[in-house]
């Protein structure tokens, strides 16, 4: 494998075996030369010949200097056509290679004229595989194996990675007789099944590296000649060149089209950018800018609140940059990793921040890679969130601060003129005239938090009972360690609804339980004040019940709420309490109110009762299954007897029947 090259075997003919090819000059001439009386071809006879384009045989005869004069002529004149020939071929192979402009086609066009030139059953090219350090085959003209097709050179293997290796033209007559090179299994493999014997390959060079091999071939032994050497090797600075033309050309091409595209990314990011500045511009909100991201990028974009914050917007907050979901690294210069197949490969998120604040972010799906124009493009969208937000943060703390200060000179300073009060209120979008419930919103309640934990609750529930109201067209007020609320009492629904719902709202809002009181329902501007004292003691009776996070009103807790409220609305305890077995007494004529009075009188003892009422004990037991039915089988628990019990007395206080 380290031998000469092969060149120096082939040495030029002899003048007298030259060989004659077919050329284009006159026909040639007929019969030998003629003879003078001496028995000699003259020098004339000798020119005619030549002239004429005859074979060798032509010139038969005896040796004479004439003879041998014209011989040398004739070598010469042949070396000379052969070598037209050649630059006539090469000048041809060189025009149609500059014709060509893609890769593929250059190197096919190489092998085919080098097999035509050279007149072998086959030739083929290798190229040079820098990363591996080895030539694989590339085009293949005339071959039949696939294996063949399909071999891979290392440097010094075979006589191709010979040429690679040296840089310089190897041939041989007999590749399997050949020494010179280093022999391997595949390589052998493959050009004994391609059936090949001899054997040309020339080095295809560029600013002194290899770049490839170009061979010529064939399936019998063959001596390759120097002038068939020099000639593939001129072909191959030829194709060389040709190769390098069409790399940059390609390259060209492809700078070109990353100019394209970037110009396109350019007008993408323009377009967004005026986008947004009409979205700004016209008061638009988190949604608009998601949608409108969502056409310039090709991908669904949603805003991702702060408590659904994932990995990847933690680390985008980190970072300040858009991050892939799942990479491994900092994505900004593309070189982040990550395993698509999770689902997370094709998610970008960009978080949304202000003042070391997380506000949310905006996540990108269905891209699993983004140019970084269109990275910069997210990262714009979420700098213009954060700054909708804050605009919209810092309106809504005004608007809170007015309500604020309405609810406050309701519940500070009711004598105020009633007027100006519903003035003021109507411009918030508060209707005073219509009901209302004024509620008290206390936190959840734990000795072990510490006051910053405690502060930041109560900011919480005041933003959350802000925002409440304002949807609810009602005022809110920070107070007593809480937020007082007044609120429209919907058709339909109670208090206690009203302070049920508001507990669940503002509960999942700030995701800790918030217990609600609510008082009776007030119109006008003038009872506000009282009414928050009613709904304070409501919260503060479910604080001793146990009832943490709960709503409720003073109407729902029986007698108690009497003692709650403010109004002491006896009728409306006895309504709550007896009204179905009233209104069935009402309807029936029946006395299933006096049995409950004798029932209770008698120490709950139906037989005791019978005789009080004069009646049949299976008449006491009918009646008291009817209130059963009528009251729920609970009644005569001890909590609701009492309730029973205590609204009978208040019922037969006000006269409505003899006991």
């Amino acid at each position: 494998m380290h031998d000469e090259p092969a060149p120096t075997r082939a040495t030029p003919a002899p003048p007298h075996e030259p060989s004659a090819p077919p050329h284009d000059g006159p026909a040639p001439h007929d019969g030998p030369a003629p003879h003078d009386a001496s028995g000699g071809a003259t020098a004339s006879d000798y020119l005619r010949l030549l002239v004429g384009g005859a074979p060798a045989e032509a010139f038969d005869g005896p040796t004479t200097p004439d003879r041998l004069l014209a011989l040398r002529l004739r070598a010469e004149l042949e070396g000379r056509r052969r070598r037209e020939a050649e630059l006539t071929a090469l000048i041809e192979t060189a025009h149609d290679l500059a014709g060509l402009r893609d890769l593929d086609a250059v190197l096919r066009a190489i092998v085919q004229r080098a097999r035509s030139l050279l007149g072998t059953e086959v030739a083929y090219l290798t190229l040079t595989d820098p990363e591996r350090g080895d030539t694989y085959m590339r085009v293949t003209e005339g071959s039949v194996s696939a294996r063949f097709q399909q071999l891979r050179l290392g440097m010094g293997e075979g006589l191709g990675g010979l040429v690679a290796q040296t840089a310089r033209p190897y041939v041989t007559d007999d590749y399997f007789r050949d020494s010179r090179f280093q022999h391997t299994g595949a390589i052998d493999g493959g050009v004994r099944e391609e059936g090949l014997v001899a054997i040309l390959g020339v080095p295809l060079t560029l600013g002194g590296d290899v770049i490839g091999v170009i061979y010529a071939a064939d399936r019998r032994a063959r001596v390759f000649e120097r002038e068939q050497i020099a000639l593939l090797s001129s072909f191959a600075a030829h194709a060389a060149v040709a190769i390098d033309t069409t790399r940059l050309i390609a390259e060209t091409r492809a700078a070109l089209a990353a100019l394209e595209a970037t110009n396109e990314s350019i007008e993408r990011a323009g377009e967004v950018h005026d986008r947004l500045t009409e979205l700004v511009l016209r008061g638009g909100g988190v949604a608009d800018v998601a949608a409108a991201l969502s056409h310039v990028l090709d991908g669904p974009v949603e805003f991702q609140e702060p408590e659904d914050a994932t990995e990847a917007v933690e680390r985008s907050a980190r970072e300040g940059h858009a991050v892939r979901a799942g990479a491994t690294e900092d994505a900004r210069g593309g070189a982040a990793t990550g395993d698509d197949r999770d689902g997370g490969g094709g998610e970008w998120a960009a978080a949304v921040a202000a003042g070391g604040e997380l506000l949310g972010a905006l996540v990108l799906h269905g891209r699993p890679a983004l140019d970084p124009v269109d990275r910069r493009t997210l990262e714009r969208a979420a700098m213009v969130t954060s700054l909708l937000l804050l605009a919209r943060r810092s309106a809504a703390e005004a608007e809170q601060r007015v309500r604020g200060e309405l609810l406050d000179d309701l519940l500070d300073t009711p004598e105020r003129s009633p007027a100006l009060l519903r003035q003021r209120a109507a411009l918030l979008g508060a209707d005073l005239e219509s009901p209302h419930v004024v509620l008290a919103a206390r936190p959840e309640s734990h000795e072990h938090r510490g006051r910053r934990g405690q502060g930041n609750g109560r900011q919480r529930l005041w933003s959350a009972s802000s925002h409440l109201a304002s949807t609810a067209h009602g005022l809110a007020a920070a107070r007593d360690g809480g937020t007082v609320l007044l609120l429209p009492l919907p058709a339909g629904v109670t208090p206690g609804d009203l302070a049920r719902r508001t507990a669940a709202q503002l509960g999942a809002a700030v995701h800790a339980p918030v217990t609600v009181g609510a008082a009776a329902p007030v119109a006008g501007t003038a009872e506000v004040a009282a009414r928050y004292a009613e709904a304070r003691r409501c919260v503060d009776a479910m604080r001793l019940l146990g009832r943490d996070g709960e709503g409720a009103a003073a109407e729902d807790f029986g007698f108690l709420g009497m003692l709650l409220a403010d109004s002491r609305d006896v009728t409306g305890f006895v309504r709550r309490t007896l009204g179905p077995v009233l209104d069935y007494d009402d309807r029936r004529g029946t006395e299933l109110v006096a049995t409950l009075a004798a029932y209770f009188d008698s120490g709950m003892s139906p037989v005791r009762a019978k005789d009080a009422l004069h009646v049949h004990v299976n008449t006491v037991a009918q009646r008291l299954d009817r209130v059963a039915h009528l009251l729920g089988d609970d009644w005569q628990s001890p909590a609701r007897a009492l309730e029973v019990q205590l609204a009978l007395r208040l019922h037969r206080l006000s006269g409505a029947f003899d006991g």
